[in-house]
């Protein structure tokens, strides 16, 4: 490998062929299950530390470099962030991943002292962890900070700006009265955007809470350029370049 280029390495595959850890064909992603980011320079603690995610059912992948975990934090749900890395500080590499979006990472760390946890966590740090720690603690840590993160149901069965009305219990889309035909997943994603209209939806969580295992950029771009079209205005789905979707209300 060229050590000079940051690179992406996927447990349990060569690097010519990357390899997401996936569930048995027929069976849905366990809800416990999350894409993560181990960012370790130290092949063994990465390689003993991806065994342990994967057997618990996780698609995990692996980055050696701060330049490299920069590069593709994005397609993760969570990121394990050593402090200590060969080509940037890991602290550098927080303030980066959290001034761009609300991907959640937990620093996993030998650097201990009070000062280093307060310089972990004001950084953007949501959980730090010293090392050695016990798998069974970093598993519950990382279920405590998805537990947070995770969006929670709309509770309201009708959502309304202007003339557009969206009937959650009917699954229905209308404007100005009109029914407008849509698919399941163009509903999915009309309704999530609408029920929080003006905040930016990041791409990877829409992708997650829509589309499940997949992270297709093309197939959420394509549902956005349908639902505009069906909709009649372009503008109420705005895209914020880099960070995700926003609905504008009418």
């Amino acid at each position: 490998m060229d050590h000079h280029i940051p690179s992406l390495r996927f447990a349990g595959a060569v690097p010519s062929r990357p390899h997401r850890v996936a569930a048995p064909p027929g069976l849905h992603r366990p809800p416990a299950a999350w894409r993560l980011l181990v960012v370790e320079s130290d092949a063994h603690d990465a390689e003993s530390l991806i065994r342990g995610l994967t057997r618990h059912g996780h698609s995990v992948e692996r980055a050696e470099t701060g330049r490299a975990a920069l590069a593709g934090y994005q397609r993760a749900d969570l990121v394990l962030l050593d402090l200590e890395l060969p080509d940037l500080d890991g602290l550098e590499v927080c303030r980066e991943v959290r001034s761009t979006c609300d991907i959640p990472v937990i620093a996993v760390t030998a650097r201990a002292t009070e000062l280093d946890r307060v310089l972990g966590l004001q950084a953007g740090a949501d959980d730090y962890l010293v090392k050695p720690y016990g798998f069974r603690e970093l598993m519950a840590r990382i279920d405590a900070v998805m537990r947070r993160i995770r969006p929670q149901p709309v509770a309201t069965p009708v959502v309304a700006h202007g003339p557009l009305r969206i009937d959650s219990i009917a699954r229905e889309v209308s404007v100005h009265g009109r029914r407008v035909e849509v698919t399941r997943k163009e509903f999915d994603l009309l309704y999530l955007l609408a029920s929080q209209p003006g905040t930016v939806v990041p791409r990877h969580r829409i992708m997650r809470q829509v589309w499940g295992d997949s992270w297709s950029r093309r197939t959420l771009d394509t549902h956005v350029s349908s639902l505009r079209k069906k909709l009649g205005a372009g503008d109420w789905i705005t895209t914020v370049r880099g960070v995700g979707l926003q609905f504008v209300r009418p």
